[in-house]
C-alpha cells in the first residue's frame, strides 16, 4: 500500500526557512517521481518542485526558483524540500506526492498523480 507522510511544517517568520520531510513506505521511490504540491485556503493547488526517484532531473515552479530545493535520499525513501526566504504567499499546507517518471518534467507532472500524503502546514507570518 502507498504511504507518505510529511513532516517538518510549522509557523515561521518571513525571511526565515524550514525542511520539510516525507517518509514513503509500501514501495520504493526509485520507481517514480516524487514532488511537493501546496494548497493555501482560497487558493488553486501549486505544484511546487519534483524530483525523479531515479536520476537527478527536477523541476521547480517559477514562484520558489532560486528559494526551493528539493532533494532525495533513496536508501532512506526519504524526500526532502529546503525552503528559504519564505514569504506569506509560501503559506500553505504542503503534501508529498508520486507520479510516473519521464524523461523531462513540468507542471503539468502534478495533474497525474498516483497518491499523495496528508500534509504538514507551514505558515509565515510576523
Amino acid at each position: 500500500q502507498l504511504h507518505l507522510v510529511e513532516s517538518g511544517g510549522a509557523l515561521v517568520q518571513p525571511g526565515g526557512s524550514l525542511r520539510l520531510s516525507c517518509e514513503a513506505s509500501g514501495f520504493s521511490l526509485y520507481e517514480y517521481a516524487i514532488g511537493w504540491f501546496r494548497q493555501a485556503p482560497g487558493k488553486e493547488r501549486e505544484g511546487v518542485s519534483l524530483i525523479s526517484g531515479s536520476d537527478e532531473s527536477t523541476y521547480y515552479a517559477h514562484s520558489v526558483q532560486g528559494r526551493f530545493a528539493i532533494s532525495k535520499d533513496i536508501a532512506k525513501n526519504m524526500v526532502f524540500l529546503q525552503m528559504t526566504d519564505l514569504t506569506s504567499e509560501d503559506t500553505a499546507t504542503y503534501h508529498c506526492a508520486i507520479g510516473p517518471r519521464r524523461r523531462a518534467y513540468d507542471g503539468g507532472w502534478f495533474d497525474q498523480l498516483d497518491a499523495w500524503g496528508q500534509g504538514t502546514p507551514v505558515t509565515v507570518s510576523s
